[in-house]
């Protein structure tokens, strides 16, 4: 199966899939920072190459609600967030997953399919974390722990906050990559 991880610099949940023997690519305009396969650019190049299914970060730095307080002086980056999103969802990719915080995506575009915190998949934090799905099914916990950290939310502020704050939680990349995968082979043998 052919994989796109959209706007993703990490490789997490890319290196997840490809543990499960998929053609795996993340592309972002970083770089990545380990290595495996990736795509230094710009990820609407690259939608239309044939993609089995897509699973996309878009930046949140204009979208999460978090933010609140600054959108009226950013109006215009907010647009272009929301058109970037939509181009995603829009994408001739038949499965797709687009993660985001809690964000404007809900009232501008569509409620999310689901929400899901860290601690559901092996992480005793929280950070409540949206997906928007198509042709895929909703993400079930993989291992519920104790713990309800809000570790990412005090994170002291600094360069490479945002960084730190988008990486995607190890268990829940292994979700997807197992579930999601599992459900696309069985559509593919039905």
């Amino acid at each position: 199966m052919r994989v796109l991880i959209a706007c993703e610099f990490s490789g997490t949940v890319r290196d997840a899939f490809a543990a499960r023997g998929h053609d795996a690519w993340s592309c972002d305009l970083l770089p990545t920072e380990k290595p495996g396969q990736h795509i230094h650019g710009d990820v609407l190049d690259v939608l239309g190459d044939g993609w089995d299914l897509m699973i996309a970060h878009p930046p949140c730095t204009h979208l999460a609600v978090s933010g609140a307080r600054w959108f009226a002086g950013k109006q215009a980056e907010q647009a272009d967030a929301l058109a970037f999103v939509q181009a995603l969802l829009n994408a001739p990719i038949p499965h797709i997953a687009l993660e985001n915080p809690v964000s404007i995506i809900s009232s501008r575009i569509r409620k999310p399919d689901q929400i899901v915190q860290p601690w559901q998949f092996g992480h005793g934090e929280t950070k409540s974390t949206c997906l928007w799905l198509q042709g895929l099914p909703k993400l079930e916990a993989t291992n519920c722990v104790s713990g309800r950290v809000a570790r990412v939310h005090r994170m002291p502020p600094g360069p490479e906050r945002w960084k730190e704050r988008s990486r995607t939680y190890p268990g829940i990349a292994r979700a997807m990559a197992e579930q999601f995968s599992a459900h696309v082979a069985g559509q593919a043998a039905a």
